[in-house]
């Protein structure tokens, strides 16, 4: 069997290149081949860890470890399940109807066979840390099993999903620390607001095929107001960042970092272009580099601040 390459998939992906061929549908069924999802469920994690980091250290290089490990197989796992749920709608989806599912890659028993699979990774990782921390990760199991249905009843569907990708603020705060402090609570708080911004930049490439199938979506709600919008959601994020510093009792070079990411941000909103598909998922993509901007920031100010 031929396996069609994803739609956004990234160019030269090695998924393509070196997997083996049967193993390439359950690799595209993970998203393997679109990594920035799993760098967008792990930023959240991995500023946490080094926020929590006691001054003159660095995070943890285990923990660290652990959640990108934890990243890759329940970005995957959300994933898999989402396309279980969609297979009908990606169907009718120019960009999505190449993935495994309804390209008839991966049968549907399969996919919730591989569903469990990843779960069973994710759970063992889970289970590494303290009990406090296990009952915070277990707690987004609502969020993400909701997820998929959002569409169909809300134009908001990024705001849940902002909610679910940003979890680890507070699952990376209970791992080092045993407890959420305040801090950790307006990281998360305000994590929902960055992914309001770049899902909905990501969105507007399937707004015409959304609008025909009657799938909902930020991109189709906002529209042409798009752009003022995502500054609006940026700058609440950002706000709660230095927020967040001051609650940890973050020094200069922390706000140095974040002054350097509002930049990036910033850049992204003149950049984008919400009817040109290809630029969106650029500027979508841009996203890994604000997440490398952010932590450095955090880590040199823990470290040497």
């Amino acid at each position: 069997m031929t396996v069609q390459k994803t739609a956004d998939a990234v160019e030269g992906s090695w998924v393509y290149r070196h997997a083996p061929a049967s193993w390439r549908p359950w690799l595209k069924l993970a998203r393997m081949d679109r990594p920035v999802g799993t760098w967008l469920l792990l930023w959240p994690c991995w500023w946490a860890l080094a926020m929590a980091a006691p001054e003159g250290s660095g995070p943890d290089i285990l923990y660290l470890a652990l959640f990108a490990i934890g990243a890759l197989v329940m970005r995957g796992a959300g994933c898999t399940y989402n396309d279980i749920v969609d297979r009908d709608f990606d169907g009718q989806v120019a960009r999505t109807r190449s993935r495994p599912i309804p390209a008839g890659e991966v049968t549907l028993k399969g996919a919730w066979v591989f569903l469990g699979a990843q779960c069973l990774v994710g759970l063992a990782v889970l289970l590494s840390f303290n009990q406090f921390a296990v009952m915070v990760g277990a707690a987004s199991l609502l969020l993400v099993a909701g997820y998929p249905f959002m569409k169909r009843i809300t134009w908001w569907p990024q705001a849940w999903l902002g909610l679910t990708f940003n979890w680890g603020a507070l699952l990376g705060a209970a791992a080092a620390m045993g407890e959420l402090p305040l801090w950790a609570i307006v990281l998360y708080a305000g994590g929902p607001a960055w992914t309001l911004g770049y899902d909905t930049i990501y969105a507007h490439q399937d707004k015409e095929d959304d609008a025909l199938i009657g799938v909902k979506s930020t991109a189709l709600r906002l529209g042409a107001g798009t752009k003022g919008w995502v500054t609006l959601f940026y700058g609440l994020f950002l706000a709660c960042l230095v927020g967040a510093g001051l609650l940890a009792n973050m020094g200069q070079i922390y706000y140095i970092g974040i002054a350097l990411a509002g930049l990036h941000l910033g850049a992204q909103i003149v950049r984008v272009d919400i009817d040109d598909p290809a630029v969106c998922l650029r500027v979508f993509r841009s996203n890994i580099h604000f997440g490398w901007i952010v932590f450095i920031g955090i880590v040199a100010d823990r470290m040497w601040g």
